[in-house]
């Protein structure tokens, strides 16, 4: 069945990435041709659109697992924030399929629906709550990418002390921020930074 062929295909991206996962390795691992595979989707662009989906539900299920409605708007966005995080963590893989294409499967409409409808439901225009949600993704990506990159250990220390090495009279900020700007990031650091996101969020309402 396609949810059998989309479930494996998923297992598969998250072992060996986006790039390592081709149709013929897809068959072996469900014991079958390719021939089966292409009954059913045209193509691996069209698998993984339907990978990506299929992933997005866990954000669906963390954000429904809360069954309080949310009280402000605030609330239901940093509901939606963790959960997109946490799916983000828990499939680091699935980023590439994220970079240069608009999820548009029924989980990600569903994610869509949820917060838009619980601002609008809070008082924001429809402009203003797409453009919220969109300001609010992005960061929630954007901080995903950069833990993904993130250097080891080994290579932050030399990468700290690179910049600590610097002309601090042509660097002087680089040098004194060394060792903040190699931290690893983590779920205090996205935190704060989502705080920040939705202080500008707040203030962009007010001023109507």
């Amino acid at each position: 069945s396609i949810e059998n062929i989309v479930s494996v295909a998923a297992d598969l991206v998250d072992e060996f990435g986006v790039d390592g996962v081709n149709m013929r390795l897809l068959a072996e691992r469900l014991g079958t041709g390719t021939a089966t595979l292409y009954r059913h989707v045209t193509g691996k662009d069209e698998l993984m659109v339907y990978v990506l989906d299929s992933r997005m539900g866990e954000i669906v299920d963390a954000y429904d697992a809360l069954a309080a409605r949310p009280r402000t708007w605030r609330e239901a966005l940093e509901r939606v924030a963790f959960a997109y995080r946490g799916f983000l963590v828990a499939h680091p893989n699935v980023l590439p399929l994220l970079v240069g294409r608009l999820p548009v499967g029924p989980h990600a409409l569903a994610i869509r629906e949820r917060s838009l409808g619980a601002l609008t439901e809070r008082g924001f225009s429809q402009e203003l709550a797409a453009r919220a949600f969109t300001t609010l993704l992005q960061y929630v990506v954007g901080s995903a990418v950069t833990q993904a990159g993130s250097p080891a250990p080994d290579e932050a220390a030399a990468i700290q002390n690179y910049y600590r090495s610097l002309d601090a009279a042509v660097y002087p900020h680089v040098a004194a921020a060394a060792e903040a700007l190699t931290h690893k990031p983590h779920e205090a650091g996205f935190a704060e930074g989502l705080e920040i996101v939705l202080d500008g969020i707040d203030r962009t309402r007010r001023r109507g």
